[in-house]
């Protein structure tokens, strides 16, 4: 049996589109397109068109970006009638989606640099809005993002720019189906493609079936106008398919009944878009007067404010004025985002009570983020008291039930206490089977000997301060760390957190870190933060209360007492030390200040290790982050919030989050996971063990060796199908190599082919690559041009320039008889380190040429330097006079690139041409020129450190 070819699989999509309710249009090329949008823009507003009147509307629709674009879909357009009165032309029906008008069309023409024929085209009023590209069952996915990828570069913006109006892809190669929003390339991830699901989470792989839910008329329409959130960074996100049950079942229920609810969507999963779509989908619903969003203070981090103004510009007020939250709860604001301690004190407050006595009787519907804290004392019960007509509805990623409830002056309360009944559940093991979150890689360190004639006693569930606060114990701990850092976090590549039991150990290890930096022996970025008992701080001084919700995740022995000004003390000498690392001006009288900056930091990875107690565990995201030290008691859904900090999907490199600890957790993990799962869930969410993944390995050798025996037969591989598989399976194998890496037993002793076999089989890859990449000015398209390589996982950030000067250093002082085999090492570093093989070329002639005029070992950087330096003005120099440029601004142009790390613009780059180009060559000429700029910093610039 054949594969069954693409255009095959088109036919059939188009003809079942048709089912649904498509009209099928044949649409060739933009003249086509633009005719038919004028007819459907006519039927669509109940109008008829002159030619300037739709030439005025066509000028419109062509200004702006991709974001820009999706803005004029959602807005009314104006134009001046012939008759001289003002039009109006609605482009697509928000309010009744389904009374839009649907058509499908293939093969449409377009030409911009180069000359691109997509697949399927559904257009609506006339618009291409949403574009589906096929490949044939049996290859990947992937291949068809890129390609929309090519498409964007090439010709999306052409003409008129009428596709970047596309507000979804959907790929597919028949059984494997996903979906993801428009945005330009750059801001694109194949992370950032999903797939459809059922209400209970069952994915939606098939192509057929995924078109009969999701690209059913009415459902389509309903996504892009309601369910396309346009953020303020200029991006657009679309939301999930639990995201999109959980906000219709919210809405569905505030419509019909008064009755509570909670939403259990994992740690990770975007809880925060999720409740702050259907918050804003609420404000419009008749009856509700108000909808607040609340959330805990510690939880109002620097990230989260940019993430809640990043929906709405300005809608979050992160100060503690309580007079201004009153303002919003008294005049027309909608949608209110605020802190529980501000709407506590509104409440309370004998000053607000005037102004929101008239809330008591509204319909204000109350949106909890993380219900599972600030919930369960008094609070809440005013809250519910005051507000006699209000909805609450609480959004956790680790419910309380009766087996992890804690007992406080109310009594054990679950969640199910305080908001009734779960509307919507997709617990970790969906996210870890849908890839938006990562599986953990726990391993439980034991940090504790006894005697020989001990027994009986399983010495890791020692618990008592003697021998776990032990000095030698917390020294080993530390070294443990300093030891493995690097391993764990792909050579700082992430970041780490490490949790202690309390205080008093968490001084101990801070102190110790401090002095083993001191001492030459690492070089962690490490910093602290940890609350003091409340009533140290004034709320009026520091803006913020650390209160006994910070304790929430304390099992077992209780905080340690302690002498508190000699705890304050310490923590100033502490954020002293953080003053002197970034050249700030913090101490605990600017407490929230420091908490704000602290967190950023660790998100920005300059903080390799953040060391906490109970601070940044839960609510904290940072994709930036994959390990955590633990040397504390955890359980339930303390210990699913610890872990999860580091689970966050990021890219290939980021194969799992990494779970070091120094207690032994495994059987309060394995409650945790049943917890919040299934009993069955624990092989789901824990990687395999080392050996597994050892065996994975020899496999994907065998797969590598198959295809090409020996790493020179790479260069007899005849055909590009044939580079294509042996890409593919060498690719698994550095995927397995880069899970293994995180392993603290790995050893290269321990695969099926040797470090420098792989070495080698590693720059035949790169040289494929590399053929590929150059290629791709050429309108030859490869096949291999649709393949991700995942260069990320070859970059080692310690194998750079700096690092390769070091061993020109020992080559100029080493013998003649150990030069060659010292020099021949360098050049296979050169190639087969992504970064530095745009480099290679420079370095060996400056290897031949420079090195043996140089008198003295420490004058090689210098010299080096210098080398660099004069190279690089002749590159510029030579780029310049090959492209007729301007020289002085060409330094300009990759300066302001550099530092804003954005591409120059079209128009950017072609003011740097004395001579512009025609309007025909603009484009080719502008990317010519832009990809040789890339290609001078690549080579010149980075990977220089």
């Amino acid at each position: 049996m054949t594969t069954q070819p693409e255009y095959i699989l088109e036919e059939n999509l188009v003809n079942q589109l048709k089912e649904l309710g498509y009209k099928k249009v044949v649409i060739k090329d933009e003249a086509a397109l633009i005719k038919n949008l004028k007819n459907k823009l006519e039927k669509h507003n109940k109008a008829t068109y002159s030619e300037s009147e739709f030439k005025q509307i066509l000028n419109v629709l062509s200004k702006g970006n991709i974001y820009e674009k999706a803005k004029t879909l959602r807005d009314r357009i104006t134009y001046a009638k012939d008759n001289g009165d003002t039009g109006y032309i609605e482009l697509i029906d928000q309010v009744h989606w389904c009374k839009n008008q649907y058509q499908v069309t293939h093969q449409i023409n377009m030409e911009g640099s180069y000359k691109n024929r997509y697949d399927v085209t559904i257009l609506i009023n006339g618009l291409p809005l949403v574009q589906i590209e096929l490949k044939k069952r049996g290859l990947e996915m992937k291949e068809a993002f890129n390609q929309i990828n090519r498409y964007e570069r090439h010709s999306f913006g052409s003409g008129r720019g009428l596709f970047q109006y596309i507000q979804l892809f959907v790929i597919s190669n028949g059984v494997n189906t996903k979906y993801f929003a428009n945005n330009p390339v750059k801001a694109r991830s194949f992370k950032q493609t999903f797939f459809w699901a059922s209400e209970d989470n069952m994915i939606i792989t098939q192509l057929r079936d995924f078109s009969n839910t999701f690209l059913e008329p009415c459902h389509l329409s309903k996504m892009i106008t309601k369910y396309v959130v346009l953020n303020t960074a200029n991006i657009l996100m679309v939301l999930r398919p639990y995201q999109y049950y959980a906000t219709e079942t919210i809405v569905e229920r505030v419509k019909t009944s008064s009755k509570f609810g909670y939403i259990w969507h994992t740690t990770g999963s975007g809880k925060t878009l999720t409740s702050f779509k259907t918050a804003q989908i609420l404000t419009n619903l008749n009856g509700v007067h108000k909808v607040v969003f609340v959330v805990d203070r510690k939880d109002l981090d620097y990230q989260t404010i940019r993430e809640f103004n990043s929906f709405s510009e300005g809608s979050i007020d992160a100060t503690n004025n309580t007079s201004a939250l009153v303002k919003q709860l008294s005049n027309d604001t909608k949608l209110i985002v605020t802190t529980i301690q501000k709407l506590n004190t509104a409440i309370v407050n004998p000053k607000h009570l005037n102004k929101m006595e008239g809330l008591k009787e509204k319909k204000v519907v109350f949106i909890f983020d993380e219900c599972h804290r600030s919930q369960f004392g008094e609070t809440h019960n005013r809250i519910k008291a005051f507000f006699e007509n209000s909805q609450m509805f609480g959004f956790t990623g680790t419910p309380i039930f009766a087996d992890n409830s804690v007992k406080n002056a109310l009594g054990k309360r679950t969640t199910k206490d305080l908001f009734e009944e779960c509307l919507h559940k997709y617990v970790i093991t969906d996210a870890i089977r849908d890839r938006n979150v990562l599986k953990f890689s726990i391993e439980y360190m034991s940090t504790v000997k006894l005697k020989e004639d001990v027994v009986d006693l399983n010495v890791e569930d020692i618990n008592t301060a003697e021998v776990m606060e032990a000095p030698e114990r917390l020294e080993n701990n530390a070294d443990f760390i300093i030891k493995n850092h690097n391993r764990k976090t792909h050579s700082k590549k992430f970041t780490a957190i490490f949790c202690v039991q309390n205080v008093k150990t968490l001084i101990k290890y801070y102190e110790i870190l401090q002095r083993k930096k001191e001492e030459g022996l690492h070089d962690l970025r490490v910093a602290t933060i940890f609350s003091y008992q409340a009533n140290q701080l004034d709320e009026d001084a520091t803006g913020f209360i650390p209160d006994e919700d910070y304790e929430d995740f304390r099992v077992g022995e209780p905080v340690l007492q302690y002498d508190t000004k000699h705890t304050r003390e310490k923590l100033d000498d502490f954020i002293d030390n953080y003053n002197a690392m970034f050249r700030t001006n913090y101490s605990t009288n600017e407490f929230y200040g420091y908490y704000k900056d602290i967190g950023k930091r660790v998100k920005n990875k300059q903080v390799d290790v953040l060391l906490v107690v109970n601070m940044f565990l839960t609510g904290f995201d940072s994709k930036l982050l994959n390990t955590i030290y633990v040397d504390k008691n955890l359980k339930h859904h303390g210990l699913i919030q610890a872990y999860s900090r580091t689970n966050r999907i990021l890219d290939e490199v980021k194969s799992q989050g990494n779970v070091v600890a120094f207690r032994n957790l495994k059987e309060a993990t394995d409650e945790a996971i049943t917890l919040f799962s299934n009993k069955d869930a624990i092989e789901e969410i824990i990687i395999q063990p080392y050996e597994d993944y050892i065996e994975d390995f020899n496999e994907a050798v065998e797969k590598v060796l198959e295809i090409a025996p020996t790493f020179d037969s790479v260069n007899d591989l005849i055909s590009e199908e044939e580079e294509l598989e042996f890409v593919k399976a060498f690719r698994q194998l550095m995927r397995v190599k880069n899970v293994l890496n995180t392993f603290t037993e790995f050893s290269h002793e321990d695969l099926g082919m040797d470090e420098q076999t792989f070495e080698n089989y590693k720059s035949k890859y790169l040289d494929l690559y590399d053929t590929i990449r150059s290629e791709t000015q050429k309108e030859k398209v490869s096949i291999l041009d649709d393949i991700d390589f995942e260069l990320e996982l070859i970059r080692r950030d310690e194998v750079n320039v700096a690092y390769i000067l070091t061993l020109l250093a020992k080559l100029y002082e080493s013998q003649p008889k150990e030069q060659e085999q010292q020099r021949k090492a360098i050049s296979d570093m050169l190639s087969s380190e992504a970064q530095l093989r745009s480099k290679k070329e420079l370095i060996e002639r400056f290897i031949e040429e420079n090195l043996p005029l140089i008198r003295d070992s420490d004058l090689v950087a210098d010299e080096f330097d210098s080398f660099w330096t004069n190279e690089k003005k002749k590159a510029i120099k030579n780029l310049s006079q090959e492209e007729n440029l301007d020289n002085k601004r060409l330094i300009d142009t990759i300066s302001n690139y550099l530092f804003t790390q954005k591409e120059p613009l079209r128009d950017e780059v072609i003011a740097v041409m004395k001579e512009r180009p025609s309007l025909r060559e603009r484009a080719t000429s502008s990317e010519r020129v832009l990809a040789k700029i890339k290609g001078f910093i690549e080579t010149f610039i980075e990977g220089m450190g």
